[in-house]
């Protein structure tokens, strides 16, 4: 049991470290090859705070646990918005921008519900290789919407710290970066599992709970440090970014090495991952203009204390 741990710590630690690694070297990389800064940011600097989720879901995926790869997914959104948003707030109220109320915010929605339909679908409870494809093709055209907003300045990020490494420094550091990815997700899984079988518990709890909370920890960061320097609207862009990466990349290219079974445990999350979706959509409308107030942040806070409660003790 302890050394599961001892696995599930490093791993974590692993992970963490192999991201920032990668990203640095992939920004002064692409920074090398003369690519613009608002690129770097929504591509390399947004893909690497995904990475510890993608890896572990690959890893999962190739190793048939397809409930954790799916439970770390649905985990990671819900912990995103009434975890993430819901801490945040409290420290500062959220301003929206017209822009994430009305095309970012209802895609996360749609992106929730897409996958209760694929779910669904023929054949029943299983997620197929045909739709991981279908959602990594709905990345690819999120990405291209993303890009056009920004080169047209519709869309502000987060100011990119780029490195000046040289070639071989940026090119090493990526080396190291994906090393610790592979290395780091391995150990996370593997210790997830064998924990998940001595202790009795599911994948799927495992999944939601442990691993979802650890791979979002990125995004907590990136979300307290915005709400510190007052500019708590970078945290709902992060965390409507994250979720719609998690169900269109990370979601689909599960499903594409192996598909996804769908337990009647796991309906349950996806419901959930609807409710506090359009939740999210609600709030933005109840209080003066467009933001998530400090009342709201607490009633996210209090519900995800009661969604984890509930996956404890049934």
């Amino acid at each position: 049991m302890l050394l599961n741990i001892i696995y599930l710590l490093a791993g974590f630690i692993i992970l963490v470290y192999g991201a920032n690694f990668l990203v640095d070297g992939g920004a002064a990389l692409a920074n090398r090859l003369k690519v613009p800064n608002i690129v770097i940011g929504l591509t390399v600097v947004a893909f690497g705070t995904s990475t510890p989720e993608l890896v572990v879901n690959i890893i999962s995926s190739i190793e048939g646990s397809s409930a954790l790869a799916l439970g770390n997914v649905l985990g990671s959104n819900i912990f995103n918005i009434m975890a993430i948003l819901g801490v945040t707030a409290l420290f500062v109220p959220i301003g929206i921008k017209r822009s994430t109320t009305w095309i970012e915010i209802p895609l996360a929605v749609l992106a929730a519900v897409l996958i209760l339909i694929l779910a669904n679908g023929e054949p029943a409870g299983i997620i197929t290789r045909a739709e991981g494809f279908c959602l990594l093709c709905f990345f690819a055209v999120f990405i291209a919407y993303t890009l056009f907003i920004a080169q047209r300045g519709g869309q502000e990020t987060e100011e990119v710290n780029i490195k000046p490494y040289s070639l071989k420094k940026s090119a090493l550091f990526i080396l190291l970066g994906l090393a610790g990815l592979v290395g780091g997700g391995r150990l996370l899984v593997d210790g997830a599992v064998s924990l998940a079988q001595m202790a009795g518990i599911s994948e799927r709890i495992i999944g939601l709970t442990i691993i979802s909370i650890g791979t979002s920890l990125p995004e907590l960061a990136t979300s307290l440090i915005a709400a510190r320097k007052k500019n708590a609207d970078i945290a709902i862009g992060n965390v409507v970014g994250s979720n719609i990466f998690n169900t269109f990349l990370i979601l689909g290219a599960s499903a594409g090495i192996s598909p996804l079974k769908v337990t009647t445990d796991s309906v349950t999350d996806l419901w959930v991952n609807i409710g506090v979706s359009v939740l999210l959509f609600i709030f933005v409308f109840t209080g003066k203009g467009r933001q998530i107030n400090r009342w709201e942040g607490a009633l996210f806070l209090t519900l995800y204390i009661t969604y984890l409660t509930l996956l404890i003790v049934s």
